[in-house]
């Protein structure tokens, strides 16, 4: 059996794998990395993301909202997701999409629609600006979908289970009343989740919920604990390299 990257750059080492089930990919802030930035791979160019949705595109792949796959394995789809609304989304990757036919999904944190990601700051990173109303309404407008990703951002093992139940509940009614429709996806910030918290979710009436464990969605899959593969640019990993090598020969 071939090794998989650790990351997701381009179609053909995924080629197969992503014919398994219904696959789905992870983007956080479109725009080059700053230096010093302490988490460079949540960074990626709008060069290297329109390359990679373009790519997609071209290999017959539909974009859709995330979830299980149906019966037919003749149509190819794939979920775009984004977490947290970063302002990146909205001014460098939305119009990328719009020229692509490409629609994606935003994880939203509630409480921080037009603030910045200070939960990156609490530990040590760069605090990014995240879209506002405005900007989450023109997101929708093109034909995007948004979920919810809590209130605040927390790790929800680590927190009791009477507050993560409230950061999950207050983030879908609060996004469902700002912006008048239903949320049904919800995605688990920085994949920290348990059993007790994946409860939580399917009891707050969520039909999805996205982790991120590495792999696509097969019937097999639990709705609430759907796997993803954060797309990034190319690793340095030696095993990684290889394979791209014996392409290029």
């Amino acid at each position: 059996m071939t090794t998989l990257p650790d990351y997701y750059t381009e179609l053909g080492p995924f080629a197969a794998h992503f014919g398994q089930g219904l696959p789905s990919l992870c983007y956080h802030k479109i725009e080059k990395a700053p230096r010093g930035a302490r988490i460079k791979g949540l960074y990626l160019t709008a060069d290297l993301f329109v390359q990679q949705i373009i790519e997609l595109k071209n290999a017959g792949f539909h974009f859709v909202a995330p979830g299980l796959p149906g019966s037919s394995r003749t149509d190819r789809k794939i979920s775009i997701t984004f977490d947290d609304g970063f302002v990146s989304n909205w001014k460098s990757a939305m119009p990328l999409m719009k020229d692509q036919g490409c629609r994606a999904i935003n994880f939203l944190v509630a409480d921080r629609l037009g603030k910045s990601s200070d939960w990156e700051a609490a530990e040590g990173g760069e605090a990014r600006p995240l879209m506002d109303e405005s900007q989450v309404r023109d997101w929708l407008a093109e034909g995007n979908w948004i979920g919810a990703h809590t209130c605040t951002h927390p790790r929800l093992s680590q927190i009791p289970l009477q507050q993560a139940k409230e950061e999950i509940v207050s983030s879908k009614k609060k996004l469902e009343d700002r912006f008048g429709l239903r949320i049904t996806h919800f995605a688990y910030p920085f994949g920290d989740y348990n059993s007790a918290v994946r409860d939580l979710v399917l009891e707050a009436g969520f039909e999805t919920a996205s982790t991120m464990h590495r792999g696509v969605n097969t019937a097999n899959t639990s709705a609430w604990e759907l796997a993803r593969w954060t797309a990034r640019y190319p690793t340095r990993k030696l095993r990684n390299l290889l394979p791209r090598f014996f392409r290029l020969k």
